[in-house]
C-alpha cells in the first residue's frame, strides 16, 4: 500500500495540521525535558522553534527567536524554563554529549 497522491494544497494543510498537533502535544507534555528529546530523537522544542523561524525567513517573514520559541512552548521560553525545566542528570548529560558531539 502506498501513500495517496495529494494535491499541494491538501498536502500543505495536512502537514500544517500535523505540526499544530505536535506543538500542542509538546505543550501538554511539560514533563518531557528537551534533553530527553535530544537524546532520543535528535531534536527538541528549541530545534522546532528554530526550524519554524528559519522557514519563515525563507518566505521573507522575520520572526525573532523568542517569538518563535513562544509559538512552540505556548509561553515565553524563560517562563517555561522556570516552571518545567529541571536540572539534567549526569546520565542525561553523558548521553547528550555522546549523541550530540560538538553541540
Amino acid at each position: 500500500m502506498s501513500a495517496p497522491e495529494l494535491d499541494t494544497a491538501t498536502r500543505t494543510e495536512l502537514e500544517a495540521a500535523a505540526f499544530r498537533r505536535l506543538v500542542a502535544h509538546l505543550q501538554e507534555r511539560t514533563d518531557v525535558q528537551n534533553i530527553d528529546m535530544m537524546n532520543l530523537a535528535g531534536f527538541c522544542r528549541n530545534c522546532l522553534s528554530r526550524w519554524y523561524r528559519e522557514e519563515a525567513a525563507i518566505k521573507g517573514v522575520t520572526i525573532a527567536d523568542p517569538d518563535a520559541r513562544e509559538i512552540v512552548y505556548g509561553m515565553p521560553y524563560k517562563q517555561w524554563q522556570a516552571k518545567y525545566q529541571v536540572e539534567a542528570s549526569a546520565d542525561q548529560k553523558t548521553a547528550f554529549a555522546k549523541a550530540n558531539p560538538g553541540h
